[in-house]
């Protein structure tokens, strides 16, 4: 086409059509690429130019349409484009995740349709349009996000699906899940693992982050991963619909025994967090609490979450692992004045009342610790043996409560697992007392027949009933400042370890917080034992356990 004189205008050249507006060309290109009655919203009927933000009038319609063609929003897509599947994965940094923490958008802490980055690792709520981490995306060239709920893999903003096996391992980490032959095997075959950075160790046997002072947190539940029936159940089981207390502890069971972790310790706060709602702040992360105290409700809560009954027992696996009879017998007690000799005479009453109680553990209490130093002038910490506390429980030992005499025995039939409290510490109106005392045991072998009451229905007839340990809670009493003079202002701290059995291995290593390490099974009773795990043996001992 010739060049056309300013003076003339377009209208008057014959055959030459006016140039299209930047507007129609455009809306033309975009006819091309998705039909003509969709919008980007996927709404069938268009949208007026005013809502848009599209300026009506000529030039100025023009000159803005122009500057937000370079801001337009990404084309959504329901699939990567062809030959472009993997396509972003190259960004993911494996190092930085990590799924322990509490599933809460970083931005507006929700716990709805929460989303991980697998760039940086953190959260983000919804990857719609207008979501956070479809901003995040934009913002920070971050582009890859897995859905915490469904552990489906997303890009962002385009908004595919990504479904490429190279990421089954960080689902596998996200959300662990066993067969049954794999959970049949935990206990028998010597199992060990690698992390990202090469470190080895043993699943089921990991440190726990203690993230401030949530120690006695960290020992109660290395002990209850180790009780066999509870630790299958919570592996194995779907939790979808349970309470959110089953529902986290399930998974904070399976990454413990996860044989693919990427690192090779496990932080329990999802948990604790969900602990210090239902516990209406009883047991927090910020605040030191007793191991036994919260052994005792976590129990119980898992019971009636589980769908145990208050009444009805046995209507839950904690209450079938854990639980058992016990009889009391109770005299009464009065106390009479003597004229005759001037002082009391107490005086037992004829009538002895007995009842039977239910038990989730058993409560041993330890001989007063020594006032005085000994002859050489050493202050020697006593010792006493398990069997001597269990004698508690012989249904001949009295013990004096309340003005009543009381008198305990074990009732057939016994748990698959019992467990004791070594009672240390006690308190008064002036001061909190701890008993140093060493309960000396075998870990092996513990006959309780002693200490049951015969039945004709059991059948046992004089024959051993053996428990073996397979957790063993240590308490150690630690200065709170090394460099203070005064006892006063340095206090002692209570801190807490386990002892755990490898029953794969017949070894025993001890757990405090992220450090991990063997130990020798004749060291374990040097430590102050507060909590012990007893399991009911079925079959003959092993030929590697017995003790010369």
């Amino acid at each position: 086409m010739s060049k056309r004189h300013a003076s003339e205008a377009v209208e008057d050249l014959s055959g030459h059509e006016s140039p299209a507006s930047k507007r129609s060309r455009f809306d033309d290109y975009n006819k091309s690429l998705t039909p003509a009655s969709v919008n980007d919203t996927g709404d069938e009927h268009p949208t007026p130019a005013h809502e848009n933000g599209v300026a009506e009038d000529g030039d100025s319609a023009g000159e803005f349409e122009e500057d937000e063609l370079e801001e337009k929003a990404p084309i959504r897509q329901s699939a990567p484009t062809a030959g472009y599947d993997d396509l972003y994965l190259d960004t993911i940094d494996r190092n930085v995740l990590d799924f322990d923490f509490e599933k809460l958008c970083s931005v507006t802490l929700s716990n709805i349709n929460v989303y991980a980055c697998l760039v940086c690792g953190k959260y983000y709520q919804g990857r719609g349009p207008k979501s956070h981490a479809y901003f995040h995306a934009l913002e920070e060239d971050h582009h890859v996000f897995i859905n915490m709920s469904t552990q489906k893999v997303y890009v962002l903003p385009e908004g595919y699906e990504v479904k490429s096996k190279s990421l089954d391992d960080i689902k596998y980490v996200s959300d662990p899940r066993y067969t049954r032959q794999e959970v049949a095997e935990l206990d028998r075959k010597p199992r060990k693992s690698w992390t990202l950075s090469g470190k080895e160790y043993t699943p089921g046997f990991v440190g726990m982050n203690n993230i401030k002072e949530n120690d006695y947190l960290n020992v109660i539940v290395q002990a209850l991963t180790h009780v066999s029936p509870l630790r299958n159940y919570f592996l194995l089981e779907d939790f979808t619909s349970a309470p959110e207390l089953v529902k986290r502890t399930s998974i904070l069971f399976r990454k413990i025994w996860n044989p693919r972790a990427f690192k090779s310790h496990v932080s329990p706060h999802e948990l604790l967090q969900e602990i210090s709602l239902r516990s209406n702040k009883r047991f927090t992360l910020t605040a030191q609490s007793d191991p036994v105290e919260f052994l005792s409700w976590y129990l119980n809560h898992l019971h009636l979450g589980l769908g145990g009954s208050k009444t009805k027992p046995g209507s839950s696996p904690v209450q079938r692992i854990f639980q058992g009879k016990l009889k009391v017998e109770s005299q009464a007690i009065t106390a009479r004045t003597d004229a005759a000799q001037d002082r009391l005479r107490f005086e037992e009453a004829a009538d002895v009342r007995v009842d039977l109680a239910r038990f989730l553990l058993l409560t041993l209490d330890l001989p007063p610790a020594p006032l005085f130093q000994d002859e050489q002038e050493r202050n020697i910490i006593p010792q006493v043996a398990l069997t001597t506390l269990l004698s508690k429980y012989n249904g001949v030992t009295a013990q004096e409560l309340n003005a009543q005499r009381k008198r305990y025995r074990l009732m057939h039939p016994l748990p698959p697992f019992l467990v004791f409290h070594v009672k240390r510490f006690s308190r008064n109106k002036f001061v909190a007392e701890r008993n140093p005392t060493i309960v000396t045991f075998d870990p092996h072998g513990l006959d309780v027949a002693p200490y049951v009451e015969p039945s004709r229905e059991e059948g046992q007839g004089g024959q051993p009933i053996l428990y073996d340990l397979v957790a063993n809670v240590v308490h150690e009493a630690v200065r709170a400042k090394e460099d203070v003079a005064d006892s006063a202002v340095g206090e002692e701290r209570k801190t807490w370890k386990v002892q755990l059995r490898d029953k794969a291995t017949d070894e025993w290593v001890v757990a405090q917080d992220l450090f991990v390490d063997s130990i020798r099974s004749e060291l374990l009773y040097l430590g102050e034992s507060y909590l012990q795990v007893w399991e009911r043996r079925r079959g003959p001992e092993p030929k590697g356990n017995r003790r010369g």
